[in-house]
């Protein structure tokens, strides 16, 4: 693709560019920033959608008593058990034991630090779940249907 041809179909990037691979008037490849482009752009607003709809099911488990703010937590940095459960060092089972909120509550400090330190988190903010998570998501789809 030619350096004039990187597409510059702005959306979810917003003031970021992505960088491309193009090629110059001397016919050497360059780097190019771009603003995006609109199959990538409605790829990335359908991924975020899937993410927004997770964490929403997920708040609504925690506010129906049925999960604990890790399932939060869980869903705004897309972890499973599986992958929280390696960066935490302990097994699998253990986290699935945590997602309930009675065995939640009981949680050792020493877990609640390794929990909170995953996640970036304070050990008070790991209890907090906000009323409403903003994501990309809104702010590309709007640019999308603009277009």
């Amino acid at each position: 693709m030619k350096q004039i041809d990187v597409p510059q179909d702005a959306a979810i990037l917003d003031q970021w560019h992505e960088i491309s691979y193009a090629v110059d008037e001397n016919g050497r490849y360059v780097l190019t920033p771009s603003a995006g482009w609109d199959a990538a752009n409605l790829a990335n607003i359908q991924a975020w959608q899937v993410i927004a709809e997770t964490i929403d099911g997920a708040l609504r488990r925690i506010r129906a008593g049925e999960a604990s703010p890790l399932a939060f937590h869980m869903a705004r940095h897309q972890m499973d058990i599986g992958l929280l459960a390696g960066y935490a060092g302990i097994s699998r089972w253990r986290v699935r034991r945590h997602l309930i909120p009675r065995h939640y509550r009981k949680l050792s400090a020493e877990l609640r630090r390794r929990y909170a330190a995953i996640f970036g988190l304070s050990i008070e903010q790991l209890d907090c779940v906000p009323e409403r998570v903003d994501l990309p998501v809104e702010a590309g789809a709007e640019k999308m249907d603009q277009d």
